[in-house]
């Protein structure tokens, strides 16, 4: 059994799988040195709750940079809270510019914090709420993750793509059942190309899956 498939024990940090390294490439260090941080100071900071250190390589670090290579130029990442998938993205993705969008201080000040410790010039942290947010031109692509039902976070996010751009928003397993429920927000927001793209088939333990939309 290989470490990325043992178990780790209740309450211990999980051990970096094997696949890790292949996903950030050269920027394997800093996304260590980031999930280092999340697991030391997360818990305490009300970031993440106790139960995620055993799973944070697999359930969040990774879940998040699988879907790196679906954002380009300017993306906001909305509710980024820890900076799951916002920072993680960011860590992988330098040549693209990143606005995390985060309404809570705290969560503010650690975003802030990490953004600067890992020297991610590429990255600007927003207090907002995302009904605030007014960029001039609108993003290339908006995601967000685990923030709410699609019929929810569609009046949030799709407001702030450009004419063309996309959606690209991380769900969990019942998303296309979230799609249908959201057949009134996306004629509204007139979305095209609605679907559900799986990342991570026979990469990752568990695989990632992504609501994608063009936004006309």
């Amino acid at each position: 059994m290989s470490v990325s498939d043992s178990p780790a024990e209740e309450g211990a940090v999980e051990a970096e799988p094997a696949v890790a390294a292949g996903l950030f490439g050269d920027r394997i260090e800093t996304a260590r040195q980031f999930t280092a941080a999340l697991a030391r100071e997360g818990e305490e900071r009300g970031l993440i709750g106790p139960l995620e250190l055993p799973r944070l390589w697999t359930r969040h670090i990774l879940n998040s940079v699988i879907a790196a290579p679906l954002f380009h130029g300017s993306v906001a990442d909305i509710g980024s809270g820890a900076g799951l998938p916002g920072l993680v993205l960011a860590i992988a993705r330098p040549d693209v510019t990143w606005t995390l969008v985060e309404p809570m201080e705290r969560r503010v000040t650690w975003l802030t914090e990490q953004v600067a410790e890992l020297g991610l010039s590429n990255v600007t942290v927003l207090r907002s709420r995302a009904e605030d947010v007014k960029p001039a031109g609108g993003f290339d692509v908006v995601t967000a993750r685990a923030v709410s039902a699609l019929r929810t976070l569609l009046p949030l996010t799709a407001p702030l793509v450009r004419d063309g751009g996309e959606l690209a928003l991380l769900k969990g397993m019942n998303a296309a059942n979230e799609i249908d429920a959201a057949e009134k927000q996306i004629k509204k927001y007139r979305l095209s190309d609605v679907r559900v793209e799986v990342l991570g088939e026979g990469v990752l333990p568990e695989t990632t899956r992504v609501v994608r939309a063009r936004v006309r």
